[in-house]
């Protein structure tokens, strides 16, 4: 990387448990205060995208099923191309941007989306718009953790990273809001216009990323063919039957299949990469206590916040009847907590530790679940749900920054990307979990009622969201018991 693309290096902290430490660093020199603000600002930009896109096209599904004439059952692959494609992915996008060039995986990616979001808006049948949503997914899976790893080697570590790293987290957390609220108001124009929308926003990042952004060391080997496939096909085994149980329930034969094939294909993985000489995921990433927590828990928290947030989408337009538009404006108060608590995050994590912040911010993705456990059938929006969203996103907030330094941190250049990689494929599964297991609570809950009225909803809301209880109490847990070192990012 150039001079003027990159801060000066500094010193590695001592990692997690006190292992020796590894370079971390920055593939070069110094940058200008001014050129690493506006590198982070393209770089946030694919997360806001990939934030984005998650929510915005399913808030346009009604309007895309009775455009296309897509069946139901069609409907739902608008959802589960996209998602297969972006988790099948992610490792392999996440070692490409260390052996290629991050910069290059990620401009690359870009392009890719923006391409698939340009057929998807002017597809004329439900074919080409599926595809265009798998598309969509390939692209994301090699820009966005091209994204996260670029942060790893453009900032160093300490508080400059922590500072980028809560930049990075909150637009993860306002794009899931922004998605909702920008999706209700370009589809009550056009459905079209929420894919039509990347394109002028991928390209800037695109053409941006070129004149801020130099590219990093590249980082040659040998491709290891049968990590590629077997982890490809595994994660997306995995991520297909956790998406069939959520409609097909957990005793699916499909299901079943899918998940068993996906987990003993990742078993091989696992097992190929302890052999080959340049393994597609390096398992000395796991080597480090904190580092495996730290995975643990991110799976964990966001099964939780998955599930949570998939239901409560659902609660505030059928149970309390609020339009897409407003229902997309009564997640803002989450958004401006996780606003609030990531900003503060960086600078609270050299005074009281990595570990301290992870556990609360679990804690009070705990409490919110057993707020919204006590939701019956008189719970109004301001009595019954507005705490709960603010506890989750305060939650949020405090839990993934630490989170996201535990996990980059003390690691080799030629490690960020596959690092980024397997946490966005962590991350990814920890969705889909949530999502399978509180939608199968919520479903059960109703007993097949084909039009529950407002006391079956809250009645099903409250008895799935002990799963999400469950997720998070277990997350705190392995805070506190695996994280040993309070201070490892410090």
């Amino acid at each position: 990387m150039t001079t003027h693309d990159q801060p000066p290096v500094a010193e590695p902290p001592t990692p997690p448990d006190g292992e020796t430490p590894t370079t971390p660093a920055a593939d070069s020199a110094a940058t200008p205060r001014r050129a690493g603000a506006t590198a982070l600002a393209v770089i946030v930009t694919c997360q806001l995208m990939v934030a984005v896109d998650g929510n915005i096209v399913n808030i346009a599904l009604p309007r895309i099923q009775s455009g296309l004439g897509f069946s139901p059952d069609g409907l739902a692959w608008v959802f589960s191309a996209y998602s297969l494609a972006f988790g099948g992915l992610l490792l392999l996008g996440g070692r490409a941007s260390d052996v290629l060039g991050r910069r290059r995986m990620f401009t690359w990616g870009l392009l890719l989306v923006v391409a698939a979001s340009l057929l998807g808006g002017l597809a004329p049948n439900s074919a080409l718009l599926i595809a265009a949503r798998a598309a969509q997914g390939v692209g994301f899976a090699f820009a966005a953790p091209a994204a996260l790893s670029l942060i790893a080697v453009t900032f160093r570590e300490g508080p400059e990273r922590s500072r980028a790293l809560g930049v990075f987290s909150t637009v993860a957390g306002l794009g899931i809001t922004i998605g909702l609220i920008l999706g209700g108001l370009l589809t009550t124009f056009s459905w079209r216009l929420v894919f039509f929308v990347n394109v002028p926003i991928g390209l800037a990042a695109v053409f941006l990323a070129a004149r801020h952004l130099g590219e990093t060391e590249k980082h040659p080997a040998r491709p290891d063919v049968i990590g590629a496939l077997t982890s490809t096909a595994g994660m997306t085994a995995v991520v297909y039957g956790l998406i069939n149980a959520s409609s097909a329930g957990w005793s699916s034969t499909t299901t079943g299949l899918a998940l068993v094939l996906g987990l003993v294909l990742l078993g091989a993985f696992a097992v190929t990469q302890a052999k080959v000489r340049e393994p597609l995921i390096s398992l000395r990433l796991l080597a480090q206590r904190a580092r495996s927590g730290a995975y643990a828990v991110f799976l964990l928290l966001f099964a939780a916040m998955g599930g949570t947030y998939f239901l409560l989408s659902l609660y505030v337009q059928d149970g309390l009847g609020l339009a897409p538009l407003t229902a997309g404006l009564a997640f803002l108060p989450m958004a401006l907590a996780q606003f609030a608590t990531a900003r503060s995050a960086a600078k609270l994590i050299p005074r009281y530790g990595a570990r301290t912040l992870i556990v609360t911010g679990a804690a009070l993705m705990l409490a919110d679940s057993l707020w919204l456990a006590a939701t019956g059938p008189h719970s109004g929006y301001l009595t019954g749900l507005l705490g709960p969203l603010v506890l989750l996103g305060a939650g949020l907030g405090l839990g993934f920054v630490p989170l996201n330094m535990t996990i980059l941190a003390g690691l080799a250049p030629k490690e960020t990307g596959a690092a980024s990689g397997l946490l966005q494929a962590l991350q990814q599964i920890g969705l889909s979990l949530g999502v399978a297991v509180l939608a199968t609570l919520y479903g059960g809950s109703l007993h097949g009622a084909r039009n529950p009225d407002r006391a079956q909803l809250a009645d099903g809301l409250s008895t799935a969201v002990v799963a999400a209880a469950a997720f998070s109490g277990v997350a705190v847990l392995i805070g506190l018991l695996v994280i040993t070192r309070p201070k490892a990012t410090a």
